[in-house]
């Protein structure tokens, strides 16, 4: 598990790799992640966004941006933790992701920024 504090937000994220959904003959590795983000701050906050990015390890790279996280946009008091969980398919059997939430001060309505920690996914191997 991999954790950053930033802006005073905590996210930690713990990665699966889902062997039910994933196809090697096809290069398909589809891998879940677990995200605790908590709300160290004095005030309540709002995820607005996400931006991701997305690597493979043949190198190539792209960007996911959206609305919330799985469909909500949750509002964390100050202590309060919020957890998801979501999925990310690679074309490798390795790769990595990080990104940053948008979320708003809902005391002062100012918007700002809280990065991902990067975090990698990884086939692992097998012990015959």
């Amino acid at each position: 598990m991999v954790s950053l504090i930033s802006e005073g937000v905590e996210v930690s994220v713990e990665t699966f790799y889902q062997q039910d959904y994933s196809n090697p003959m096809q290069s398909e590795y589809m891998f879940a992640y677990r995200i605790s983000i908590e709300n160290h701050n004095s005030f309540p906050v709002k995820l607005h966004r996400r931006h991701w990015h997305i690597f493979d390890s043949n190198g190539s790279h792209r960007e996911v941006e959206g609305e919330g996280v799985v469909g909500v946009q949750p509002v964390l008091s100050p202590g309060e933790k919020y957890q998801y969980v979501s999925g990310c398919n690679l074309k490798t059997e390795m790769g990595k992701m990080h990104g940053t939430y948008q979320m708003e001060n809902l005391n002062n309505k100012q918007l700002f920024d809280v990065n991902i920690p990067a975090f990698e996914m990884f086939v692992p191997f097998k012990n015959n």
